[in-house]
């Protein structure tokens, strides 16, 4: 039995107030990472606004990202567009910019999408991509959600390094837990960070988080105690990052999600600005339960858990 998991973070981007990458709190940003022990960095995805971003700024924080990383950190980079052509284009230049995966979700907008077509934008990909890739599975979030005798089809495909599952759906699940039955060296990762310890004990090779940034330290904690068979500290600690991420996000509705996110690392001293693409406003009682954490009483200890070397408190 493996003694550990593999943890990734899906990270948020900092941005200067011209809403470019700004390239000092990108260092922080790995340099953070680092210090929890975090295996991956997903860059550009839904959490690191990759997608409302201009192409050159992605490139730009691929690069400084691998720039600030001596070989510490694998940097996966998604390259989903409309079409293959434009994905293989955005991986030909990820790759020059340093990263060593490309993160590959369904497509944004399609022309006749049939499940058929959209599966060959997925192998079209996948057959002719310069990096390994990850296949990000959103399930129902997905505007083109492959049926599962497709996605059978497609996890199959040779050029899979690893599936992060975001589907919270068991029967995508085991279409994954049968894929890498089959496939020697196919990484299975869960993104659910609501249902860490669900996928663990499922088989799963480890976790792709979007609140690894701040988590991550609770969530190496919580994969510790599950290897070492105490099941009761890993769900107290499941509890835990999940009662942490209701006081950063504004509940489980995530009414806050990106505005108290960026807050968080802001307040910490991680990232220069709270600035983001996305709408999301900061609650009072959002920052209110930030503050507390970082600058106030701290009375439930989350302190500790958030802080590494490159945070200020």
């Amino acid at each position: 039995m493996k003694s550990h998991s593999l943890i990734w973070s899906a990270t948020p981007t900092p941005f200067t107030d011209e809403f470019r990458v700004d390239a000092p709190s990108v260092e922080r940003l790995m340099a953070h990472h680092t210090a929890y022990g975090i295996d991956g960095v997903f860059l550009g995805g839904s959490c690191g606004e990759g997608p409302w971003m201009r192409w050159e700024d992605q490139e730009d924080l691929v690069r400084i990202a691998a720039a600030s990383n001596p070989g510490r950190l694998s940097i996966a980079a998604q390259v989903t567009d409309n079409s293959a052509l434009r994905m293989l284009d955005h991986a030909e230049r990820f790759a020059k910019c340093g990263a060593d995966f490309v993160v590959l979700a369904g497509p944004t907008f399609v022309m006749n999408p049939t499940p058929e077509r959209v599966l060959k934008v997925y192998t079209d990909v996948l057959r002719n991509s310069p990096l390994p890739v990850i296949v990000y599975d959103r399930g129902k979030a997905d505007r083109y959600l492959l049926p599962n005798e497709l996605l059978r089809e497609l996890y199959h495909e040779p050029g899979i390094a690893m599936i992060k599952d975001s589907s919270c759906d068991d029967s995508r699940m085991e279409v994954a837990i049968e894929a890498r039955r089959n496939r020697e060296g196919l990484t299975l990762l869960n993104g659910d960070e609501f249902q860490c310890l669900k996928y663990l004990s499922a088989g799963y090779d480890g976790l792709l988080l979007g609140g690894a940034i701040f988590n991550g330290r609770l969530a190496r904690r919580m994969d510790a105690a599950f290897h070492a068979g105490n099941r009761d500290e890993a769900e107290i600690l499941q509890t835990r990052m999940i009662e942490l991420m209701s006081l950063v996000y504004g509940g489980r509705d995530a009414r806050c999600w990106m505005a108290g996110l960026k807050y968080l690392l802001h307040q910490a001293g991680i990232f220069s600005s709270a600035h983001s693409l996305l709408d999301y406003e900061l609650s009072d009682s959002c920052r209110q339960a930030i503050d507390e954490i970082l600058v106030g009483p701290d009375a439930d200890g989350f302190r500790a858990d958030i802080c590494s070397d490159a945070c200020r408190p």
